[in-house]
């Protein structure tokens, strides 16, 4: 019997196992909300809020506990910068498992892992962002119209400054033609 054993095997050796879970565990620090298996949910929950933990405790000796842990120094920047003055004030209870649906393939339950202020977040850097994606398309668009009237004006200039170097070349030509057919006609009387 397995009387006070902790955590879940997966079925996997323990680098394998511990390996998993990093990525769980930073790919959920990174985007905020990820979509896994009840199980695996689970277990990188608890991972998780002891790292929010030791971001909310700031010290060198946090920052290096949680780099011994995440291995990507973006992740690791976003934890501390942003992600844990979010929960300082707050003793645990960070993240939230919703399970949602059985997998096609396996049935296996499926569960979205996200922070309890991802909605929040969510909206509040999603308004930004749309608001700035308008203003960008109509800069775009203005700009492109802009480009286009520039564009013509300068094929136009390139047009005619051909047409007239077409034709100033002609002309040097015909002068040049001409001058040396007096000096052989000049030669030819001698």
């Amino acid at each position: 019997m397995r009387h006070k054993v902790d955590g879940r095997l997966f079925g996997r050796p323990a680098n394998q196992r511990k390996a998993l879970l990093k990525g769980i565990v930073t790919s959920l620090l990174d985007h905020q909300r990820i979509e896994t298996t009840v199980a695996k949910a689970k277990e990188a929950k608890r991972i998780a809020e002891r790292m929010i933990t030791f971001g909310i405790r700031g010290d060198l000796h946090s920052k290096r506990q949680v780099f011994s842990y995440i291995n990507d120094r973006a992740v690791l920047a976003k934890l501390f910068n942003e992600i844990a003055p979010r929960f300082s004030g707050r003793n645990g209870g960070y993240l939230r498992i919703v399970q949602t649906r059985n997998r096609l393939k396996d049935s296996a339950p499926m569960a979205v892992l996200e922070f309890i202020d991802y909605e929040t977040v969510k909206h509040a850097k999603g308004k930004g962002k749309k608001g700035d994606k308008k203003e960008e398309k109509k800069e775009e668009k203005v700009v492109s119209k802009a480009d286009k009237k520039e564009k013509k004006v300068k094929a136009e200039k390139a047009a005619k400054s051909e047409k007239s170097g077409k034709k100033e070349k002609a002309e040097k030509k015909e002068k040049k033609k001409p001058a040396k057919s007096k000096k052989a006609d000049t030669e030819g009387k001698e």
